[in-house]
């Protein structure tokens, strides 16, 4: 297989446009997908409390969560016909989809643009911007909706 496209998830509604982007793009080019998703091994006790999405914003997945989420992404792109691997990272996001396609030697990696607008944007150093400063292979930022506004 020639061209390998490496797209990142967390489950949430903005990684599942960014991974139906990739899977488009894949089908037309009769690339491979390589699925990626980040995790920290749970420590101590979980924080309650804090607002949803908290956690999603300032650290990796916890590996109790993941596996699923890649499975489900995962068959959501084999129904597609689509060729899929996927990687449960244990890293920051960003090291984790360099690194994987670094790996693989992917052509392209699929990112979201969220937080890439306004005080998000400043606050965290987000995922889409420091994976197109640091790639070295083609970045698709795709527009999610989620901080367009």
């Amino acid at each position: 297989m020639g061209d390998l496209i490496v797209v990142g998830t967390d489950g949430s509604a903005t990684a599942k446009q960014a991974v139906s982007e990739a899977v488009r793009l894949a089908k037309a080019l009769g690339a491979g997908v390589h699925l990626v998703s980040a995790f920290a091994p749970l420590r101590g006790a979980r924080v309650t409390g804090a607002p949803e999405g908290a956690a999603k914003v300032w650290a990796p997945l916890p590996d109790d969560q993941v596996e699923g989420i890649l499975d489900q992404a995962a068959a959501g792109i084999r129904l597609a016909g689509v060729e899929v691997t996927t990687h449960a990272v244990r890293e920051d996001p960003v090291d984790a989809l360099l690194g994987i396609a670094q790996e693989v030697g992917a052509t392209l990696i699929v990112v979201g643009s969220k937080g890439m607008h306004g005080a998000r944007r400043l606050a965290l150093g987000n995922v889409p911007n420091k994976v197109s400063h640091r790639a070295r292979c083609n970045v698709l930022i795709v527009a999610t909706g989620d901080d367009l506004a």
